[in-house]
């Protein structure tokens, strides 16, 4: 269970990743998808003719865990875990305890919101859509209310660290969505790609690698990208 957990809060840091642009000229609904007989909901992406499913959700309906490994996604199914590598043991090798299981759920959630809100960023300055400050304010509330939730959920050192950090990222995001905002209200024009090379936003993905690559080992291991 907790290798499962630790795969799924990779999954939505690797999600915080994929270029938007991308996503927004795909059409997106939500499906029933059977799998062996099992129902289950499954966001499903219409592009160019062909239907896409998001690993995230294919992997909760089959019960399975996903794994990054540089540009290799490894989906494991029930059933061939025997092959997989063992899990990690409740004290990590550097001597931090586990997540808990409480925290984790929490962090993951946080994490999503953190995702949708720098997705939806990208998607009105690619497209130069017009937004404004009560639309943007409507996702910082939601990641601050998953934050609010993710703190107390903290029951031990290795979820206080990882707490920190989340903190860290969801300041980042504010005053990403900040300076945008006030390029809006200033009537300034913002160019499509004014994104690619902006500090906060690199900001904003060094940490979402390195929660990335602690979700992959198991192990809390600040490198410092999200301070």
């Amino acid at each position: 269970m907790r290798e499962r957990s630790f795969s799924a809060w990779l999954m939505l840091v690797a999600l915080l990743l994929l270029p938007a642009l991308a996503l927004s000229q795909a059409v997106r609904q939500s499906w029933t998808l059977i799998i062996n007989g099992r129902p289950g909901q499954a966001a499903v992406v219409h592009m160019d003719g062909k239907s896409y499913v998001e690993l995230e959700s294919l992997a909760r309906l089959v019960n399975g865990s996903l794994a990054f490994s540089g540009n290799q996604i490894t989906l494991t199914l029930p059933g061939s875990v025997a092959n997989a590598p063992a899990a990690a043991s409740s004290t990590s090798q550097s001597g931090n305890p586990a997540f808990s299981k409480d925290f984790m759920r929490a962090g993951i959630e946080e994490m999503s919101t953190i995702r949708e809100w720098r997705s939806a960023i990208l998607n009105v300055v690619q497209n130069s859509y017009p937004f404004t400050e009560s639309w943007l304010n409507g996702f910082r509330d939601q990641s601050a209310k998953s934050l609010r939730l993710a703190s107390v959920a903290v029951s031990n050192d290795s979820d206080r660290s990882a707490f920190q950090l989340l903190s860290n990222v969801f300041d980042n995001m504010q005053q990403l969505s900040n300076k945008l905002l006030k390029k809006r209200q200033s009537l300034e024009y913002i160019p499509p790609n004014f994104l690619n090379d902006d500090p906060l936003n690199q900001k904003v993905l060094a940490c979402a690698r390195s929660l990335a690559s602690m979700a992959a080992s198991g192990q809390f291991e600040d490198d410092g990208s999200c301070h």
